[in-house]
């Protein structure tokens, strides 16, 4: 957008992130930097948070700066059971520093169960705090499989996460 004499623009950049990993037997499951009380976690090369990493992708996405497999490769063993706020915190320092502001996330965890009703803010909360953005520029939903694929058997969680970024340009 410019304004009538062209100048002062404002850039904005849409990304989408997905993520999905398996079920493993024994908990706790940790879902958007958030432990829950659940008797299985996911299964990944990093700690699996599906949120984070949906996350993650969209950020790079939206700044056209890659994927996360290229960022975090399952095949670097200083990958194995990476912390994925750290992953999201080097990827925003990253996008931050290219001079993108984030203006909101809305995201949408899939699983079956646990119900997330009751984690939801607590997982807002733990997303705002990481990234320094507003709790009000955070969605979290959630939707079930319902009965249907991997997610509605119980054998998987998956993630979507859509950011919008902005960037002022002179």
């Amino acid at each position: 957008m410019t304004n009538s004499a062209g100048e002062n623009s404002v850039f904005l950049r849409v990304g989408l992130g997905h993520d999905t990993h398996r079920l493993g037997e024994g908990g706790p499951l940790t879902l958007g930097g958030v432990r829950i009380d659940f008797p299985h976690h996911l299964i990944g090369h990093s700690d699996a948070d599906v949120l984070l990493h949906a996350i993650t992708d969209a950020l790079l996405g939206a700044a056209n700066m890659g994927d996360i497999g290229e960022w975090f490769p399952d095949t670097d063993s200083e990958n194995r059971h990476r912390d994925s706020q750290d992953m999201l915190k080097t990827v925003y320092e990253k996008v931050s520093g290219a001079g993108y502001h984030i203006v909101n996330l809305d995201c949408i965890v899939f699983a079956e169960a646990p119900k997330l009703a009751p984690h939801k803010l607590p997982i807002r909360q733990s997303i705002s705090r990481i990234l320094h953005i507003p709790l009000d520029a955070v969605s979290v939903k959630a939707k079930t499989g319902e009965g249907v694929d991997a997610v509605g058997q119980r054998v998987a969680i998956s993630a979507q996460c859509v950011v919008l970024l902005t960037r002022q340009k002179s």
